[in-house]
Parts: structure tokens; C-alpha cells; sequence
């Protein structure tokens, strides 16, 4: 069996004792739940193989655990993840996919140990929905760190060594752990993008301390992750300027999401006009891009964070070392960061960007991120379409 990448195997009387107590915990309730029928009418839809193409597709969730949270899913946010893993591109696709991990609904049942979420309430599912529950880095709320892998909410494999489906779904059971209070005053269809690409950059921007007034922030890339960081850094009352291979994002930029600049990065004279001047970059863009260019706007002591995928990173160890500066990275967020940021999105009016789709036009929609046509969230509309 599996757990996240981590093997995890039972071959004898000595392997049993030495089995972590929250792996016992979780096999004694999975054994009483197998004289209980598991809700077989789970409707999705799922790509079959690498071409990708989604489809209706119908199979079984799991029987509702003691301190299982079951929820009907309204919305769920689209992100390149679906696409990597619904076309094979990293070869580890487990078929067939459902994708969908920025998942937002409403609570139709819960365990009889669960005691933070009632039936009615507004809850999110994020990129994870299992982990040891044990080490250090999930005893401090960093679950997406554990030590012996998290279980990604889709094509991870868990525990019992089935292959967990996602949000493209009409409900999904989940460990109370791994759910989120949604405000009843935030929409469900804006909260769906913030379980991972709003709580993909809300964290290493805490983790930084870039919550303080009168800071300067630069964005790299200006799509799902790059437009909520700019929201971010406003509502932080932070100076931000964004970075674009594309002058046509300029109007949007600065009038529809109140950033302070707007940087054409290919224009040499405008980044050296600002060269030691941030205190912090987030850099969200997956495509090969320079890296020596974005470091010499940092301040002595400044950080550039990398939430994005390009093939390579490449820099001038000058570029870090001349100035003290540094280059980290960040993947999405634990349990408590996540709380917090739903809390903070509701408190300060925070919404992305997005465009809502019927389940029947996914395919469209993966074809349109692609050519990164998208403004700047696709968000399917579960509930009202997936029949």
C-alpha cells in the first residue's frame, strides 16, 4: 500500500506492530465500514486515458466514517493540475481521472466524532485529503509536508491503496481534517479557486511576513495564481507591481485589480528603473523565463518565491550572494493557513476573477487554459450541471 509516494507494506507480525497508531486507528474503521454498503452513485466526469477527453463517468464513494465530513459538491475550480494529470504528462496517471481539487459544497452528512461541521454548513476541499496525522510537520497544520507524503485529492493513492477521485463529481467524503469552513457570506463559486491557487500564494507570503503595510511586492505572471496575489498584496497594503511578457495585461493590471505598476519584464530600461527596489517577488509563471533579471529588483535581503513550475531555474549565484538575498519555494499550504485565508477573503472582500462553465464544457476549458485564455479562473458549476 501507499501512502502519497512513500511505500508502505504489511508482510508479518513484526511490520503490524511497528504500523504507526494512526495507520491502526484508520484500517479498524475502514474494517467496520466494510458491512456497510458505499454510496455507488457518485456522477463525474473522467478522462479514460492520456488523450485527456472527460466524460460521464459514474462510480462509488466510500462508506461515511465516524469522522467523515459528506458533501454535495457545488462548484469546482479548474487548474493546470487537471490537465497534467487527465493527459498523463508526468506518466503516473492512474485511469480513469477525475479531476477537481479547489472543491467548494455544502455538508449533507457527517461521523459521529465529528464535531466542527454540521449538516447545511459551506465547507472547501483542497489539493489534499489524507496524511499521517503524526510527524512534525502535521502536529504544526503543514499537512501538505508530511513526512510520509500527503494524499493528493485526485490520482493519489491512499492509505488502503485506492486511487483517490476529485472535485469534477456531485459529492466526495473526506476526513474533517482536510475541510474548510466556508464564511456563509462568501459565495461558494469565488471560494473554489482559493484552495489552491489562492492559498498557493496567501502562503508564502505570511510564511514571509509580506502581511505588513508599506511593503513592496512584485508579481510575476498575471493568471489564477498571479491575479490573487495582487489582490492579496493590496488588501495587506503592500506597493505591488506586476511583471508581464505582455502589455495587454497593463489596463487590467492596474484598473481591474489596483496594482500600483505595470512592468513590460522584456523592457530593459523599465526593470532597470527599478532595480533594488522590492522587498518580496512571487514569481507564478511555468514558462522558461530569466531569473538574474527579476533577482537584481530585489532589495539587500529580499526574497523571490517560486510558485510556478518552469523546466529549469538558472541564476548567477552573484545575483543572490551580492545583495543577501534569497530564492525559496512554496506548494500550496497547510490546514491552518488555509482557515485563515477563507476567513480573510471574507473579512476583506477578496474575490477572484472567474468564469463559470457547465460541466459539459471542461473539455473547452482545458483547451482554453492551455492557450492561456482564461480570466482568470474557470469555475464548473457542479451542482446545476452534472445530471
Amino acid at each position: 500500500m501507499l501512502l502519497g509516494s512513500t511505500p508502505f507494506c504489511l508482510d508479518s507480525t513484526s511490520d503490524i506492530m511497528s504500523v504507526p497508531c494512526w495507520f491502526m486507528v484508520w484500517w479498524t474503521e475502514q474494517f467496520r465500514m466494510t458491512s456497510e454498503s458505499a454510496d455507488d452513485n457518485c456522477l463525474a466526469w473522467a478522462a479514460r486515458d492520456p488523450s485527456g477527453l472527460l466524460s460521464p463517468f459514474k462510480f462509488s464513494r466510500r462508506a461515511l466514517g465516524s469522522d467523515d465530513v459528506s458533501l454535495n459538491i457545488t462548484h469546482c475550480g479548474v487548474c493546470y493540475a487537471d490537465v497534467i494529470w487527465a493527459r498523463n504528462k508526468l506518466g503516473d496517471s492512474k485511469y480513469p481521472v477525475v479531476p477537481g481539487h479547489e472543491i467548494a459544497g455544502i455538508v449533507k452528512e457527517v461521523g459521529s466524532n465529528v464535531r466542527r461541521f454540521k449538516v447545511g454548513d459551506h465547507v472547501g476541499v483542497g489539493t489534499y485529503v489524507n496524511s499521517c496525522r503524526d510527524c512534525e510537520y502535521c502536529n504544526d497544520g503543514l499537512e501538505v509536508h508530511c513526512a510520509r507524503g500527503s494524499v493528493f485529492t485526485f490520482n493519489g493513492v491512499d492509505v488502503d491503496g485506492t486511487v483517490t477521485k476529485g472535485g469534477y463529481s456531485s459529492h466526495i467524503v473526506v476526513h474533517e481534517r482536510y475541510c474548510f469552513k466556508i464564511p456563509d457570506n462568501y459565495p461558494l463559486a469565488s471560494a473554489a479557486p482559493l484552495l489552491c491557487a489562492g492559498i498557493t500564494v496567501y502562503t508564502p507570503m505570511m510564511r514571509h511576513k509580506m502581511n505588513q503595510p508599506g511593503k513592496s511586492l512584485g508579481v510575476i505572471g498575471l493568471g489564477g495564481l498571479g491575479h490573487l496575489a495582487v489582490k492579496f498584496g493590496k488588501a495587506f497594503g503592500l506597493r505591488v507591481t506586476v511583471f508581464s511578457t505582455s502589455i495587454s495585461k497593463k489596463e487590467e493590471a492596474l484598473n481591474l485589480l489596483g496594482a500600483d505598476k505595470f512592468v513590460v519584464s522584456s523592457d530593459e530600461q523599465q526593470m532597470m528603473a527599478l532595480s533594488r527596489s522590492l522587498d518580496f517577488i512571487i514569481d507564478t509563471a511555468s514558462g522558461d523565463h530569466p531569473f538574474d533579471p527579476y533577482l537584481s529588483l530585489l532589495k539587500t535581503a529580499g526574497v523571490l518565491v517560486l510558485v510556478g513550475f518552469p523546466s529549469e531555474v538558472k541564476f548567477s549565484p552573484g545575483s543572490i550572494v551580492m545583495g543577501m538575498r534569497t530564492v525559496s519555494g512554496s506548494a500550496t499550504g497547510g490546514t491552518k493557513d488555509t482557515q485563515e485565508m477563507l476567513d480573510f477573503c471574507a473579512a476583506h472582500g477578496i474575490h477572484p476573477e472567474i468564469e463559470v462553465i457547465p460541466i459539459q464544457y471542461a473539455n473547452e476549458a482545458f483547451e482554453r487554459l492551455i492557450k492561456k485564455d482564461v480570466k482568470y479562473r474557470f469555475v464548473i458549476d457542479i451542482e446545476n450541471s452534472l445530471k
